[in-house]
């Protein structure tokens, strides 16, 4: 077997962890205000959170393509503040699996915000507690096992990120080739070994991540 090229799956990991990290701070935000807060286009809301969830990758690819592109405003003002455009680079892989991944986390962390009885955060506002306050100290740690379990599928979700990434970061090996686009090529290519081994890699990763998830939200030991 030819040496193995672990750069795409080590940029995988870093692409997903950090796309976990912003999924995780956004995805609980909106999940919170989805579940606790009622104003008009709540449920609009909650639909274009979903969307990447239901839209062809390659569609949510374009999307993120001509949003981030330097013809767009916000792509023109990205270039300005970090001097570069996010297209076709690894930091645009990390935007794509982060808007990907985003769903997932919205819809359990808001399940599991919802199910957290208003009435023990209400009692900790008559004992003067803010708002923020209530949220760290009452709702977040009874709402924690759900959003565990939501972080682990979003970092799932962001590993195995394809059409979107290779729509916004391309395929360039060595920069922005991460493991599933890498798998592609190898299959492509005929080095099925190669292809075999992200497979199985990426399969016990995401096995384990799903099987963890599960154990979270059932309770079970």
């Amino acid at each position: 077997m030819a040496e193995i090229d672990w750069f795409p799956l080590a940029l995988s990991l870093r692409v997903a962890l950090i796309a976990t990290v912003f999924v995780v701070i956004f995805g609980v935000a909106l999940g919170w205000l989805l579940a606790r807060r009622r104003f008009f286009g709540r449920e609009l809301l909650d639909a274009a959170v979903t969307l990447p969830l239901v839209l062809p990758p390659t569609v949510l690819g374009y999307y993120l393509l001509v949003l981030l592109g330097r013809r767009s405003p916000i792509g023109q003002a990205i270039e300005a503040i970090t001097g570069q455009s996010l297209v076709f680079t690894w930091e645009g892989a990390v935007v794509a699996a982060a808007i990907g991944a985003l769903p997932l986390m919205v819809k359990t962390s808001r399940a599991a915000i919802a199910s957290v009885d208003t009435n023990l955060e209400d009692a900790a506002r008559t004992l003067g507690e803010s708002e923020l306050r209530v949220f760290w100290r009452v709702t977040m740690p009874l709402a924690s096992r759900g959003i565990i379990a939501a972080s682990m599928l979003a970092f799932a979700r962001a590993l195995g990120d394809f059409g979107a990434t290779l729509m916004v970061a391309g395929n360039i090996p060595g920069r922005t080739q991460t493991a599933a686009i890498a798998i592609f090529d190898a299959a492509q290519a005929g080095r099925d070994n190669y292809a075999l081994v992200l497979v199985l890699i990426l399969s016990v990763v995401a096995l384990v991540l799903v099987y963890s998830t599960n154990k979270l939200t059932t309770g079970e030991r």
